[in-house]
């Protein structure tokens, strides 16, 4: 167990305690999705992002060359069993390979449990809010008939409210993330547990981190890590071992999904207020400026002196925005260091050489204010 950290469940054993207990399971593809209303039918949302480390034959045989790994290892988990213990499938529209993949499970490779595409707008016009409030209306009839069950209002704001304050915390993980007694890898186990743990659960797991008293802020180069997911772990490791400190997110997996409050009095309304106003991200249609002042707005609050763009190969949304998001930046006095991998392999020499050469471009830079 890294030092500072409390046991964090395993997945397998979050899962069979949770079917122990009488409920169901959600496997959920990336991104955005509503946490709270699957809650409120008494399924736990368990993330798939890939998973690594997974015989990608299976799925590669229904899919394009050119899909990325993280949809094309989920297929192939799905088709070796792995979502054996799921009750039901969420697949979100973050990109044209997720709706494909939801199409793919609908129409051809179907498998026992429902599988529930969701609809994501581009946008966040009042009419983008109403049309995510009525996707996850259309969900919440589509689980009815799957469930049996029926939540109430009632019941809907109380599983939101559960899972606003886990999100509350999982922000205040992230301000106060330098001077917690962990590492890069054990912040990342600590704050990706949200990804599968009850909110209740993680919220009591952050509660344990963030009552500690603080530690001195670690040492290294500070850095800002974009991208997708930080997949192999051994990343992190990385940039420790040579000199540098992630001390701000911007990752699909973490830094995108701090999701504020909702006003709302409707349950739908605020679910889709929740996720519409959460930190731009490319899969929600977010404007590339938009994008831009946020990066930079996170390196003047942190001290970040540079950005790791961690992009899983052919993920379209991410690559497309990166030419004019790293001319901003370099405008703006942030260097950086775009890298592409798939789920599947080690982190390469090249990419750790690729790492170090960054590394010790940013250290031999002034310490500037990062300019607006």
């Amino acid at each position: 167990m890294e030092p500072g950290l409390p046991h964090i469940p395993s997945r397998a054993e979050t899962i069979r305690s949770w079917k122990e207990c009488g409920g169901g399971i959600a496997a959920t593809l990336p991104i955005h999705y509503p946490r709270a209303l699957l809650r409120a039918f008494g399924l736990l949302p368990v993330e798939v992002w890939g998973p690594p480390r997974v015989d990608p034959a299976p799925g590669a045989a229904h899919l394009q060359p050119y899909v990325c790994s993280i949809v094309g290892n989920a297929l192939s988990f799905l088709l070796s069993g792995g979502l054996d213990g799921a009750d039901v499938i969420i697949v979100p529209h973050a990109c044209d390979s997720l709706q494909g993949l939801g199409s793919l499970l609908l129409d051809f490779v179907r498998p026992r449990q429902p599988v529930f595409p969701l609809y994501l707008p581009r946008g966040r016009r009042e009419s983008d809010l109403q049309f995510l409030a009525d996707e996850c209306r259309a969900l919440y009839g589509k689980l009815a008939a799957a469930t049996g069950r029926a939540p109430s209002e009632m019941e809907m704001m109380e599983s939101i409210r559960r899972e606003e304050e886990a999100d509350r915390l999982l922000a205040q993980l992230h301000r106060r993330r330098r001077t917690l007694s962990l590492t890069d890898r054990a912040f990342y186990r600590l704050v990706r547990a949200r990804e599968y743990l009850p909110a209740e659960e993680f919220a009591a797991l952050a509660h344990s981190v963030l009552d500690a008293p603080p530690a001195d802020p670690r040492a290294g180069i500070p850095l800002l890590l974009s991208g997708i997911v930080p997949e192999p772990m051994a990343l992190l490791d990385a940039v420790t071992e040579r000199g540098g400190a992630i001390v701000a997110d911007d990752l699909a997996c973490c830094g995108r999904r701090l999701y504020p409050p909702g006003t709302r009095a409707d349950p739908f309304h605020r679910m889709a207020e929740r996720i519409l106003n959460g930190p731009p991200d490319p899969t929600r249609g977010s404007p590339i400026a938009e994008r831009l002042r946020h990066l930079v707005q996170m390196a003047q609050e942190t001290g970040a002196r540079g950005v790791i763009f961690y992009a899983v190969k052919f993920c379209e949304p991410e690559l497309f925005d990166l030419p004019l998001l790293r001319r901003g930046l370099q405008e703006a006095g942030l260097p950086s260091v775009p890298i592409e991998v798939d789920l599947n392999d080690p982190l390469s020499g090249q990419t750790l050489t690729r790492i170090e050469a960054f590394l010790e471009m940013v250290a031999g830079q002034p310490a500037e204010e990062v300019r607006r």
